[in-house]
């Protein structure tokens, strides 16, 4: 039940890590205000009616803390910008894809610079590049040949990207990883 004086706030806000108002249920709460100054020691329903007072939340910050420490502001402001920062902070974060880049073993000159350059622009990008060689019927031979396109393609970007993980056999695919270089 809900009063409509000043003195309740009647607006119940989710928490999942933070306890709010009436969800303190502690005797003693060391108080600190919405500037930063220290309140005192008081008791749980004092700060409450003294944050009520002011139209505010009393909102426990450190509950591990003998006596537990609580803080009057306000609340919905405090999530807002909780969540402004977390938002930001993702928009700031770059996401790494893996691209791929198939050769065969008998590519032409042409094709081999169209997936060089294929593959530098994703470099540029920021992203990492799989590169693979899928040996078909009596090509299983000849896997030196297949090192040996390997070994031009990772030259042919050593400009933009670095060899993550040389070129390898797996069943029936050679497989090289390529990284960006970090940008200075």
């Amino acid at each position: 039940m809900c009063k409509t004086d000043y003195h309740w706030r009647c607006l119940r806000i989710a928490t999942k890590e933070l306890q709010i108002n009436e969800e303190i249920r502690d005797r003693e709460v060391r108080v600190v205000a919405d500037g930063g100054e220290q309140l005192g020691i008081m008791s749980g329903r004092d700060a409450l009616a003294l944050a009520a007072s002011k139209n505010l939340d009393l909102v426990k910050i450190a509950p591990q803390a003998t006596p537990p420490v609580c803080r009057i502001m306000d609340y919905g402001k405090y999530k807002f910008d909780q969540q402004k920062r977390e938002k930001e902070a993702r928009k700031n974060q770059k996401v790494i894809e893996l691209k791929e880049v198939q050769l065969s073993l008998n590519i032409d000159t042409h094709d081999f610079e169209t997936k060089v350059n294929h593959a530098i622009r994703f470099l540029k990008a920021g992203n990492k590049v799989k590169v693979s060689i899928r040996f078909r019927g009596r090509e299983m031979v000849h896997p030196e040949r297949g090192l040996d396109i390997m070994q031009q393609f990772a030259d042919a970007c050593a400009e933009y990207g670095n060899v993550e993980k040389a070129a390898k056999m797996e069943n029936r695919n050679m497989l090289m990883f390529l990284a960006a270089k970090p940008v200075k």
